[in-house]
């Protein structure tokens, strides 16, 4: 039991909840912890004893709870988002006073945030939705933090928040102020989404390797940890390496070759996907990425797939050949890299155009300097891609970026070999071709989208503009295709 008030509160105790709250408190912030389900408080209370006599107050009812923290009182809720949500907040509402502020660091729609926010306001209470990035570990030791919704709110909380997040070396906490309503959510659902892409560009590289390259677990241990060395250096690429490196304890082998190739989710990824759709953004490597999802969970279909088609003689793997394994691995972590910068550029773009649409003002190179550290896409070129918007706020895209451009331009070579070596011994690669055609379809001055805005007018009077004129047309192409045809 606190004797003076603690400095924040924090409810919900699942693993992310205790691991917030004892990092809170291993930084010197006395906090009051409180669970719906009791035996978690005393779990918590628990762990903070053993891992340092750290100053965590546990409490087993919400008015108690909400009572041992000063005033103006700051509470974090880490629960599972929607109902649990808001059932947290009308439990804690009944004892908060004017001034006090609520915080959900949960994966929350944006658009519930800004809801609650206004309805919590009508109480005279401060509301932020707050991406956490980092999972368990980050959660415990340093996660990236995408805070918004209340000024005033974030400014209550600031102090904490900055000596919690991840600390990066020359760039400070990873964490800020990301800007109004819903836009932190958005931020961190966005990051989700990017996420996604990278993990599924990864799955490719991994398959070509060892599907075409015929490389064994030992190998891609070798050579992941090798590209963590490069300009691939990232948290998904060492804990990639780390995967091949551990053994089955549970049987013989290597534990990947175990592990069912069906992929779960929690829908972040598929929220980024609507929302890209929505605002007319071209996503197509974290599309590509949802949709590898929704195929691996086809399993039985395709395990009938496979019989059917081994039956006409098409093996798992077709023109089974003989690749020059050192080039090949070259080859692959170019192309990697060329596909991931795509895979950033949609999503900032994403981001900037919600920003947009809302007013919100975000500033696409501060979100790459709090996701250098603490989060699950951290990675050395997040600096470069920084640099890129301190060069230019206005980018347009991340690939004219002169720095990016000069990369893409030395690896498109390998990454057309890699994705033509694939399609040709049957490898899917959605996301690296997705990601190549995406790029060669940017960087084309005219495409062929003449030829569907003129079948657009032809069956649906939608009207056409042109290149030599200005104005709106309209042609009877019909008519006039009857006409030539008598």
């Amino acid at each position: 039991m606190a004797v003076q008030p603690t400095r924040i509160g924090l409810a919900g105790l699942a693993v992310m909840g205790q691991n917030l709250a004892l990092n809170i408190a291993e930084k010197g912030f006395p906090i009051s912890v409180y669970n719906r389900t009791t035996s978690k408080v005393d779990e918590t209370v628990e762990r903070a004893k053993k891992e340092g006599n750290l100053p965590l107050y546990g409490f087993h009812d919400p008015e108690s709870f909400v009572n041992s923290i000063q005033k103006p009182r700051v509470i974090i809720m880490l629960v599972k988002a929607g109902a649990p949500v808001d059932q947290t907040i009308k439990t804690l509402s009944a004892y908060l006073e004017k001034g006090d502020c609520i915080v959900d660091g949960g994966n929350e729609w944006y658009e519930n945030t800004e809801r609650r926010e206004k309805a919590v306001a009508e109480n005279g209470f401060l509301y932020l939705g707050m991406g956490v990035s980092g999972g368990e570990e980050g959660a415990r030791n340093g996660p990236s933090m995408m805070p918004g919704g209340s000024y005033e709110a974030y400014k209550n909380i600031e102090d904490i928040l900055l000596k919690v997040a991840a600390q990066v070396r020359d760039s400070g906490p990873c964490v800020t102020y990301i800007g109004k309503g819903g836009s932190g959510n958005f931020v961190k659902m966005v990051h989700n989404g990017i996420e996604y892409g990278d993990m599924q560009l990864i799955a490719e590289a991994y398959d070509v390797l060892k599907s075409v390259g015929k490389l064994s677990n030992e190998e891609l241990h070798s050579v992941f940890t090798e590209w963590n060395k490069s300009e691939l250096e990232s948290f998904l690429i060492e804990i990639t390496a780390d995967i091949f490196g551990i053994k089955d304890d549970k049987g013989d082998g290597h534990l990947v070759d175990k592990v069912l190739d069906k992929t779960g989710m929690k829908g972040t990824g598929k929220w980024t996907v609507q929302q890209a759709a929505e605002l007319s953004v071209p996503a197509p490597t974290i599309e590509s990425s949802l949709d590898a999802r929704f195929l691996s969970g086809l399993k039985d279909e395709r395990v009938e797939a496979a019989k059917v088609f081994k039956a006409g003689g098409f093996g798992d793997i077709l023109n089974d050949q003989t690749v020059d394994k050192k080039q090949l691995i070259d080859d692959v972590r170019k192309a990697l890299y060329a596909s991931k910068i795509c895979s950033y550029a949609q999503g900032m773009n994403l981001i900037r155009a919600k920003s947009m649409e809302k007013g919100w003002g975000l500033k696409l190179g501060e979100l790459a300097r709090i996701w250098k550290g603490g989060c699950i896409i951290r990675a050395i070129f997040l600096d470069r891609i920084k640099q890129a918007y301190d060069r230019n706020a206005e980018l347009a895209n991340l690939l004219v970026d002169p720095e990016f451009a000069k990369e893409i331009i030395e690896r498109q070579s390998a990454w057309r070999r890699v994705v033509c070596l694939a399609i040709n011994s049957g490898i899917s690669t959605p996301g690296m071709s997705a990601s190549l055609a995406y790029f060669d379809s940017y960087r084309r001055e005219r495409l062929p989208a003449n030829l569907v805005q003129a079948q657009r007018d032809y069956f649906g009077a939608h009207t056409y503009e042109r290149t030599d004129m200005e104005g709106s047309f309209h042609t009877e192409w019909f008519k006039t295709a009857r006409q030539s045809k008598i």
